[in-house]
């Protein structure tokens, strides 16, 4: 346990705030260079390349070779925060120690207990997650010649076969800027974004009382950040609403946005596309890895890197640790979760490669 812990420990105090979503943060390039020295020391076929310039990935190779090839992903990214960690009550606190820094210590460290395996286990330290998974996106279009793969994110130790996506949206109401004393001039973009709310509203209550996933529930609608306006005295010339759907595996929500934006006569404009994923629990995969761990099936309500895997066709699971508070000022992971969550990968990788 104390190696496993003294890595996690390491990756969480290294800074690695991907900068697409604050541009103060560092980026993957000093834990990627961390991540490779310290599989390279194990014996394992490191190599490093650039998902886009001072993006890294980390690819590192076990196992005889020649065999069955299972995927073990995580990413290096997180969001903003301190590398400031604490260890309370079995619990590491700490920045990206829940989202994922745990998930990648213990793939890591898996990888490395299954040198000699046969087949072949493959670690993706990938980056970008948190922003437009530039990091999976580059590995596939590398390598998807995987029959199997497990998703490190946290489940709390159940076996994910199934998550949500969502819909990445703007849609901005044009206005004409004039004194605030001159109603003949001037019309407010601020006023005209309000039956786009209604709007939104009525959507979203019209998918949480619509169709239920069995593992994922419904889908839903928020309005995420409203902004407009020049200044108090004077009507504004524009209006700008950002929002996101998440969605069921089958729903597509852009016509009824687009219905939405073309009758208040205001500009739709789709920004992100993730797509929801789900695997049966009679795969294999998914079989091997609930005998092993023990634990139920269940959906994830956040969106992963999964959905990409499992759309190049590769079988894809989700399994990580305990813990609380992905994006949170307090995010924690229960260190011996963490120790069975290793366990977990090395049994199954040891099942479905024999």
């Amino acid at each position: 346990m104390s190696e496993l812990r003294q890595l996690l420990s390491d990756l969480v105090a290294i800074e690695s705030i991907n900068p697409a979503l604050d541009p103060a943060g560092s980026g993957e390039g000093e834990i990627a260079g961390f991540v490779a020295s310290w599989l390279r020391e194990r014996g394992l076929d490191v190599s490093v390349s650039e998902a886009a310039p001072g993006r890294p990935n980390v690819v590192a190779r076990a196992g005889a070779g020649g065999g069955r090839r299972l995927l073990l992903l995580a990413h290096t990214d997180t969001v903003s925060g301190s590398v400031e960690q604490r260890v309370d009550n079995g619990r590491l606190h700490g920045r990206g120690a829940y989202d994922m820094k745990a998930g990648l210590a213990a793939a890591m460290d898996a990888a490395a207990a299954l040198r000699d395996v046969a087949g072949e286990v493959v670690v993706a330290a990938v980056c970008d997650e948190e922003a437009g998974a530039l990091g999976t996106r580059a590995l596939l279009a590398d390598d998807a010649r995987f029959d199997a793969a497990i998703v490190t994110e946290p489940t709390d130790e159940q076996v994910a076969i199934a998550h949500k996506g969502f819909v990445g949206f703007e849609i901005e109401t044009r206005g004409r800027a004039a004194h605030g004393s001159r109603p003949d001039l001037g019309e407010d973009a601020i006023l005209k974004m309000g039956p786009v709310l209604a709007g939104l509203r009525e959507l979203d209550a019209s998918l949480q009382a619509g169709r239920r996933h069995e593992l994922l529930g419904a889908a839903s609608l928020h309005a995420s950040i409203i902004e407009g306006g020049q200044e108090f005295s004077s009507y504004p010339e524009r209006c700008l609403l950002t929002g996101e759907c998440r969605t069921l595996p089958g729903d597509d929500p852009r016509k009824e946005l687009e219905d939405i934006a073309r009758r208040a006569g205001a500009e739709l404009r789709i920004t992100y596309v993730g797509e929801p994923f789900e695997n049966s629990p009679d795969s294999e995969l998914a079989r091997l890895v609930h005998e092993h761990a023990g634990t139920s099936f269940v959906g994830m309500a956040y969106w992963a890197d999964s959905a990409l895997v499992a759309a190049a066709g590769i079988p894809t699971v989700l399994f990580g640790p305990i813990g609380a508070g992905a994006h949170a000022e307090d995010e924690w992971v229960e260190l011996a979760s963490v120790q069975r969550v290793r366990d977990v990968l090395v049994a199954t990788a040891n099942a479905l490669l024999m």
